[in-house]
């Protein structure tokens, strides 16, 4: 089946220490299931996951989620702070072969519309093999202010690397494509 055959599969990586230990019922991975429900107007399938903080745990999730579970975008939640366990980025850094900084820097300049701390996340992006993969904040709010922010580039950006085909539902999201 070729990319633009197959509905796209979105890896949602929830990054908790407390959510994985089930100390408490994650949030952020049902806030980002949500958006991406208002957003696609493709099928899609969801592949969800949830992991300790730690470098480590993010890469090999990432990993598998790519390598494994075949998904052509996965979006991250949490972890990317300047707490001494946030450390989303570094392991997302150490699972991809190329780094897409953009991402990150149009939803730190989003969310500073928003909050003052938004200064304070470190989401980056990267490619790994035909995957994008993007780090995104923890909180539901956010989550939603930073996908909108870059899915006009997301649908083109999997089509140059080769990942199934997805649209968005232009009465939320246009997505940007060259003719």
């Amino acid at each position: 089946m070729t990319p633009s055959a197959r509905p796209a599969r979105i890896g949602i990586l929830t990054v908790s220490d407390r959510a994985s230990s089930g100390g408490y019922a994650d949030a952020s991975g049902p806030a980002m299931h949500a958006v991406l429900a208002e957003i696609l107007a493709s099928p899609w399938e969801a592949v969800a996951r949830t992991v300790p903080d730690g470098v480590e745990s993010v890469r090999d999730a990432l990993i598998r989620l790519v390598d494994d579970a075949h998904c052509d975008l996965v979006l991250t939640t949490g972890g990317t702070g300047p707490a001494p366990r946030d450390l989303t980025p570094e392991g997302t850094e150490a699972a991809c072969d190329r780094m897409m900084p953009g991402f990150g820097e149009l939803m730190r300049r989003r969310g500073l519309d928003q909050v003052p701390t938004a200064i304070l996340s470190r989401q980056t992006a990267g490619l790994r093999g035909k995957a994008l993969i993007v780090n995104c904040p923890g909180r539901p709010s956010s989550i939603r202010v930073s996908l909108l922010a870059v899915f006009p580039a997301i649908p083109y950006c999997l089509d140059l690397i080769g990942a199934a085909r997805i649209e968005t539902d232009p009465a939320v999201v246009q997505a940007f494509r060259p003719t």
